[in-house]
């Protein structure tokens, strides 16, 4: 069953004042392994029932017949100023009962059909493009590289009732879990029991490659963002990396 992923941040003695930077920190963290820019941002009064008060996209869908070889990030040297204009100007009515929401993406291996949330969307960046292998992505093989949205939030200290002391300062939704622990589609479901959904060796080498991502992005905020603690959990409340063990087990 399908669950969702998230990281919550907390920072020392945080006051208000530095949500702007502490976004634009981990931002710049993400633009490391996925997209150079920010997708969309949001500002949110009170609690997520609330309309936005403040909504710009900064990157549309493509259209239909996209052109899979155009990447759709600047180059990587104006990312960082790319980031800072996009919090700045998303904050710049900043308040303790508000919530500031940005969107970007990076690219992960997911089974060809399973989730219908990742899009071909074209190449993120250029170091998705080094890292893919053309002989996995092959048109014989059922995993393909989809662009997929990660939304960071910052919590004022009012919003939603000083939701943050739960859910972090910052919070990073990385969506459904499936990249990471996939549930694959069964020739034969009926028949199949949880100890008979064995991993091949190409979807191994996919969900570690998904697991690395994962891991250097957290790495880095944790090593760049001055942060006192973090939490990768899930919704269900079910621990990622036993859920990754209980699925990597079932082919040895």
């Amino acid at each position: 069953m399908a669950d969702r992923l998230y990281l919550s941040l907390w920072y020392p003695n945080f006051r208000l004042e530095a949500l702007p930077a502490a976004l634009a920190g981990v931002l710049r963290q993400f633009a490391q392994v996925g997209a150079k820019r920010v997708s969309a941002a949001s500002a949110y009064p009170i609690n997520f029932t609330e309309p936005p008060t403040y909504q710009r996209i900064y990157v549309e869908p493509p259209p239909t017949n996209f052109d899979p070889t155009v990447p759709i990030d600047p180059s990587a040297d104006s990312s960082d100023e790319l980031i800072d204009a996009a919090v700045a100007e998303a904050t710049e009515q900043l308040h303790d009962d508000m919530a500031y929401e940005f969107e970007m993406r990076w690219q992960l291996w997911i089974p060809e059909g399973q989730d219908p949330t990742f899009s071909p969307l074209g190449l993120a960046s250029s170091r998705d493009e080094d890292d893919a292998d053309p002989d996995l992505d092959a048109p014989d093989s059922a995993w393909r590289l989809r662009a997929h949205t990660v939304r960071i939030l910052g919590f004022g200290p009012s919003f939603d009732v000083a939701g943050y002391e739960q859910n972090g300062h910052l919070l990073v939704d990385f969506g459904i879990d499936s990249p990471w622990v996939p549930n694959p589609p069964l020739a034969t479901p009926a028949l199949q029991t949880p100890e008979d959904e064995a991993l091949d060796e190409t979807a191994q080498i996919h969900i570690q490659q998904n697991v690395e991502k994962l891991l250097a992005f957290t790495l880095l905020v944790e090593k760049n963002c001055g942060i006192s603690s973090r939490l990768l959990w899930t919704e269900s409340g079910k621990p990622l990396a036993e859920k990754l063990i209980a699925r990597l087990q079932r082919v040895h």
